[in-house]
């Protein structure tokens, strides 16, 4: 990954309470796990950012190497790496999730 990859990737991060490294956008999803990790922040009903790594190569193997996470999606929460889906689902299902958007004072959604 290149120095410029890695600062923008840190400056999206950074710029955002909740952002969704996804394929695809909240509206257009282009895979499932992308799906369910939108579905799980929108039941949350928090204000989320998301970046469709489908339209940049370099963030969508640039974001692997940020996270050391193979896949995608993967959620960051003021700035913390939180996980892919089957991890959102695990903290979502136990009440967890919930409790790090509280705790974080993330904003809820418009």
């Amino acid at each position: 990954m290149t120095d410029a990859t890695h600062s923008r990737i840190s400056e999206i991060v950074k710029g955002h309470d909740v952002v969704l490294f996804m394929k695809g956008t909240p509206l257009f999803p282009q895979c499932g796990f992308s799906s369910k990790a939108i579905a799980i922040l929108d039941h949350l009903g928090v204000d989320y950012a998301s970046v469709d790594v489908l339209q940049d190569m370099e963030v969508r193997q640039g974001i692997k190497a940020f996270s050391d996470w193979p896949t995608i999606p993967q959620l960051y929460v003021k700035g913390e790496f939180v996980g892919g889906s089957d991890i959102m689902m695990e903290m979502y299902e136990a009440g967890e999730l919930h409790d790090l958007m509280q705790q974080a004072e993330v904003r809820a959604a418009n």
